[in-house]
């Protein structure tokens, strides 16, 4: 019996609705990590591992390793790769992954939709331009726009960014195009229906098959298909793009996530064509029960939730927003989880608990929603509240889906001032450097050493191979319950003091 905070159990309850894990074919049902090699304790693949066998011993059943390609330190953290297939060297070599995936299954990102301005296929379609062999690998407004674009037709394209997808590049002899560049300029995207595209994306796919990755994060891939008079996001073209791609890693024995943040019910819809996908709403709406001292959207959620997701609390990429609020394509007839209203007010409670931090770091548009995220860790979100901060990754645990844990989360991280002052990229307050004396500092912190015990409770108990259920309760409480045959593991919760008791057949 594990016991954490008061327990109290013996009251009846009744099943509300029940489901059972789909089978695992490659991920672990285990929590895994998810950090860049160089900000956990050290700047090396080979110090990760020796943090792995040694603290970290026994916490994770994988790791997902944000991108190590060259650069590391490129504009954006890594995203922007010039070469997709070569470690960067002040990190290691694919010798050093191979060495780290003999012990832990792992992870790593494939950059579908862009390549780095800098890299050498993009700089030989500069040098060349229409002679070059990759000038059909980049598109230009006009490849997608033969015609022409009008202005309504422009306006229906999904932005992840304010502005237009492109940026104006100056070829050989003074020609210009107008690329396609969802992200930056510095991101230029990729045709990946070009033969030179496949060609591109199968050369990091056996790259990475042969260095021991097992499980595929696909980047950005909703915004991989253009085509005119469409949204040119989560496209029926792009879930054939998504199948292709995934036939494609399943022949080398690779399982694919699918990263896309979207309305609720296109993640639903994207749950049934992939292998794996996020847990987006997940995060937001915690906040919101443990905020308003109420789990009826949490509840709405976790009854309709996918369950062949991976779930998180927070990301490289700050705290997800857009996953519960309206569908910005069609608000009136696709209303969210939470109202704009609502969605307005967490955002707003966030930046109250970070003493206004978040709020210097993320976008101003939509009363300080960006299109994505607030960028905050999750240990400030919640005013650095122990208590509840154990709270959120309780019910993470329990929810649905294999659990990831970033490491800013994993050692109660708070927001990264300095290095926000430094770069000025909103994400990098979520983005700390920790040196080897932080991480064992940060170690002993209560609030992680009770984590860890978490962490190794869900590792461990059979429970959460079996059955999910919620019975039934009022608003201002939560029961989580498994099963698997005599096994059951049970998390309630109460929203009016945050109190909550987890309890188990072993």
């Amino acid at each position: 019996m594990i016991r954490i905070g008061r327990y109290s159990l013996g009251r009846p309850f009744t099943v509300r609705q029940q489901y059972t894990n789909t089978e695992m074919i490659v991920m672990k049902n285990k929590v895994q990590l998810v950090t860049y090699v160089d900000r956990l304790g050290g700047s090396s693949i080979k110090a990760l591992h020796q943090l792995l066998k040694g603290p970290l011993d026994g916490l994770f059943g994988g790791v997902h390793l944000l991108p190590f390609y060259y650069p590391i330190n490129g504009a954006d953290a890594g995203f922007d790769p010039i070469d997709h297939t070569q470690v960067d060297s002040s990190l290691g070599s694919w010798e050093d992954i191979k060495r780290l995936g003999q012990d832990v299954d792992l992870m790593a990102d494939l950059i579908i939709n862009h390549v780095s301005s800098s890299s050498s296929q993009f700089q030989d379609y500069l040098e060349k331009g229409d002679t070059s062999i990759y000038k059909d690998m980049f598109l230009t407004m006009g490849s997608v726009f033969p015609d022409g674009a009008t202005e309504s037709e422009l306006m229906d394209i999904y932005r992840p960014r304010p502005g237009l997808p492109f940026s104006t590049f100056m070829l050989k002899k003074n020609q210009k195009r107008l690329l396609w560049t969802t992200f930056s300029h510095q991101q230029i995207d990729i045709n990946v229906m070009d033969p030179q595209g496949k060609a591109y994306i199968n050369s990091v796919l056996l790259r990475l098959q042969n260095n021991g990755i097992r499980m595929l994060r696909l980047d950005a891939v909703g915004f991989a298909i253009k085509k005119p008079g469409s949204s040119c996001f989560m496209i029926p073209e792009t879930f054939e793009f998504i199948e292709y791609i995934t036939e494609q890693a399943a022949a080398m024995g690779i399982e694919v996530l699918v990263e896309i943040h979207s309305y609720f019910r296109k993640q639903i819809e994207t749950a049934n064509h992939v292998d794996r996908v996020y847990d987006f709403a997940l995060p937001p709406l915690i906040l919101h029960a443990i905020f308003t001292n109420t789990a009826h959207y949490l509840k709405e959620w976790l009854h309709m939730c996918p369950r062949n997701a991976v779930t998180v609390l927070d990301t490289h990429d700050g705290i997800g927003i857009i996953d519960i609020g309206p569908d910005i394509t069609d608000p009136k007839s696709r209303p969210g989880i939470l109202s704009s209203e609502e969605l307005n007010t967490l955002v707003e409670r966030i930046h109250l608990n970070s003493n206004g931090q978040s709020r210097m770091a993320t976008g101003a548009a939509a009363s300080n929603l960006d299109l994505y995220q607030v960028n905050c860790t999750f240990y400030d979100a919640l005013g650095r509240n122990d208590n509840d901060y154990l709270l959120a990754r309780a019910i993470q645990f329990f929810a649905p889906g294999v659990p990831q844990v970033y490491y800013i989360g994993l050692l109660a991280g708070e927001n990264d001032m300095a290095l926000l002052a430094k770069t000025r990229v909103g994400r990098d307050i979520n983005r700390h450097y920790f040196t080897a004396e932080e991480v064992a500092a940060a170690i002993q912190q209560p609030v992680v050493q009770s984590l860890f015990e978490l962490i190794r409770f869900r590792n461990n108990s059979p429970a959460f191979n079996g059955s999910f259920s919620t019975p039934e309760t009022s608003d201002d409480r939560i029961t989580m319950r498994w099963d698997n045959e005599d096994n059951w593991a049970q998390l309630e919760v109460d929203f009016n003091d945050g109190s909550f008791e987890i309890s188990s057949s072993t």
